[in-house]
This record gives C-alpha cells, structure tokens and sequence, in this order.
C-alpha cells in the first residue's frame, strides 16, 4: 500500500474507511460470509474467496492499522498474544530470540513453556540496556523482541540502538507498541522491522473486543510467511471484532491524549504521597529513562505502575479500597483500572509483590486523584 502523509487525527478518521460502494452507507456493513462467489472461469472478482484467508472487514481494519503505523501492510489476529505467537511459529526450531526480561508475562510464558520445549532458543535480557542485547547476540540469533514502554515496570528501550544491533546482526527487530500506540510512538521511524499491539488495549478502547495486530515496515519474505501462517493457522478476528477495532481507531488520539494528560497529573500526585515508595511513569523527570522518551515519543502514555511501602499487603489494600478505579486486568479502555499485578502474573512472575498497577482511563483527572488519595489513606 501506498504510504499516507496525513496527520495520525485524520488517518484514526479515514484509513480504512470508505462509503460503502453497495450502498452508500458511511458506517462499513459487517460481512458475515464465510465464503465468496467464484466466476464461472474460477477466478474471484472481489479479491475474496474464504472467510480465513481473508474478509472485507479485515481487510479494512488491516488497511487502518497499517497506515496509523506507516507500514506497508498489517495482518490482524483473534488476540494479541496469536499475533506473537505467528511471529514466533515463522522462525524455525534452533533459531535465537533475544526477548526484553519486562515483556508482557503472556508473550514471555509462550516463550518459556510453548516455544523453548518446541526447540526455539530464547534469551531474556534487560533491552533497555542495549550493550546487554548485543551480547546476547549468537551466530543464529534471528529476531529481537522489545516492549517499550515496558509492562509493567514502564522501562525505555532505545529503539534506534537496538535497530543498529539488529541490523549488524542480519536479525529482524519486533516492537510491541501496545502501551505508546501509534499515536505517540513511531517504532518504524527508529528502525523496527515490525510492529506488535495487542489491539484489545488502546486501539479497541473500550473493553469489549479480543484482537491483535503485526505491522510490517516494508514487504518481505517474513511478512509473507506471517501472511500465509494467518490463513492457515487460523487465528482470525470476527468480522464484528474488525469492525469495533476500526470504530474504537476513529477516536484513538482522543482518547490516548486525554488519558495521558490523567495519567501525568496522577503520577505527579503519587510521587509526592508518603505511603508511595516509587513511581514508574517516564513522564516524571526522575525516571530512568525520562529523556529517551521525551526524545522518542510524542507523550508519556496511560500506564503507569507504583510501588509501596508496606509490602504486598499494602498494595492488595489499597486496590481493595479503590472505588472509581475499577479492580480489573487489561488496560487502554475509557473506564481507569487498577490491580495488583503480580497475583494476577502468577506464581513465576518477577514482579515485585508491592507494585499496583494503573491504566488511566477518561475521566476527570481529580475524580481520579481522590480516589487514590482515599485508598491510600488507609495504610
């Protein structure tokens, strides 16, 4: 596909979106059938021929995604996690993959109990430091896969360093975008070869759609394997997920700015309360890696995680006490979350026990403030 220049407001908006050409109508019909109408020599007139392989409903959706991200193609899965889990299956048993030690726990558990006994060499290392991932490189290193931010530690990983490395290594880079979204991180203006979301989170935006999504920087062999591995395997989103994923797109830089601006003023406040042993949110200046992300983002995001003074007890009462944030997994929705992450990760997590971890939702910052104050206050 040809590259937009249109500001990221007006592709949410347009990409993907036309008036539909049976019947005018601006909102897209959702295309139930699974199967499509041949011509009498076999050929298909529409471009489609099975509802696996491929659906118009997608392929709006995939068109959206590619051109929010300034990729040449996207291909959109059932679930964030079934689109890690193709890039993975692309590579062949023996190959090496250099993944961030702060990844999402799913994608690090695929790794772990799936794809290592499965002969796939995997090697976790801190991604924010970029001379630790050039160790790690081996003679079959393939992929590096990075998450920036982080989850749920918020860390920053210099996408143009590791971009470098890859490139010297002849290996492809993956970024998960989940947590920056494309409204205010661009992984493929620092070098990545593909961008990951799992498109539950910000881009669905309201809690009520599984899907994720690879984005492509430019077509390649790799890109064509994931191709064929979406149709084969199968892991497909619904017509009807396609089509909440493109209406939550349409007011994508809506929402993330307003929740990034929630998000700054909430951090600001937990960073001065006394019962708060640290914050991770990039936007405060006291974070590790508060200059790359000013430098490489265009916003600090929605997500932010907090530690505690009092011990995992401490972080289990104050998300019991929690009125307006709702006690929840999951993030990027409108409504604000809020939960104790490592009983949610599970026994193996490396998360610290008094880490509460928040997605800022929409509404009134200081609605939001006092929440937190008052469940704070209990300790």
């Amino acid at each position: 596909m040809q590259k937009s220049t249109a500001h990221i407001e007006t592709l949410c908006v347009h990409a993907g979106h036309a008036p539909d050409a049976a019947t005018a109508a601006i909102s897209p019909p959702i295309h139930l059938s699974t199967t499509f109408e041949r011509d009498a020599d076999g050929g298909y007139p529409k471009g489609f021929s099975y509802a696996r392989a491929a659906n118009p409903n997608r392929t709006q959706l995939e068109t959206c995604l590619a051109a929010l991200e300034g990729g040449s193609e996207a291909l959109a899965f059932s679930s964030g996690v079934a689109a890690a889990m193709t890039v993975f299956q692309a590579l062949k048993p023996g190959d090496h993959v250099i993944c961030t030690q702060d990844a999402y726990h799913g994608v690090q558990r695929l790794l772990r109990e799936v794809l290592q006994p499965w002969q796939l060499r995997v090697s976790f290392v801190d991604a924010a430091d970029a001379d630790a991932v050039r160790k790690a490189l081996t003679p079959v290193t393939q992929l590096i896969w990075v998450e920036t931010p982080s989850n749920p530690l918020l860390r920053i990983t210099d996408l143009a360093a590791i971009a470098e490395i890859a490139r010297r290594a002849h290996a492809l880079t993956v970024c998960d975008n989940t947590f920056a979204t494309p409204v205010l991180q661009r992984p493929f203006d620092y070098g990545m070869d593909f961008i990951m979301h799992s498109a539950t989170k910000y881009l669905g935006g309201h809690s009520d759609v599984l899907g994720g999504a690879i984005v492509a920087r430019t077509a390649s062999a790799f890109s064509e394997r994931l191709r064929l591995l979406q149709s084969e395997a199968g892991a497909v989103p619904s017509p009807f997920d396609c089509w909440l994923l493109l209406r939550g797109a349409a007011t994508l830089h809506l929402r993330v700015r307003a929740q990034t601006e929630n998000a700054v003023r909430i951090a600001g406040f937990l960073a001065e309360h006394q019962a708060v042993e640290n914050v991770f949110y990039p936007g405060l200046e006291s974070h590790p890696g508060h200059a790359l992300a000013k430098q490489q983002m265009r916003g600090f995001g929605a997500m932010l995680s907090f530690t505690l003074r009092g011990g995992a007890a401490a972080a289990m009462r104050v998300v019991a006490n929690a009125k307006l944030f709702i006690r929840a997994t999951s993030l990027g929705g409108v409504e604000s979350l809020i939960e104790h992450r490592a009983s949610m990760e599970g026994p193996d997590t490396k998360t610290p026990g008094n880490l509460v971890r928040v997605s800022v939702g929409v509404e009134h910052a200081g609605d939001l403030i006092a929440d937190l104050d008052q469940a704070l206050a209990a300790l």
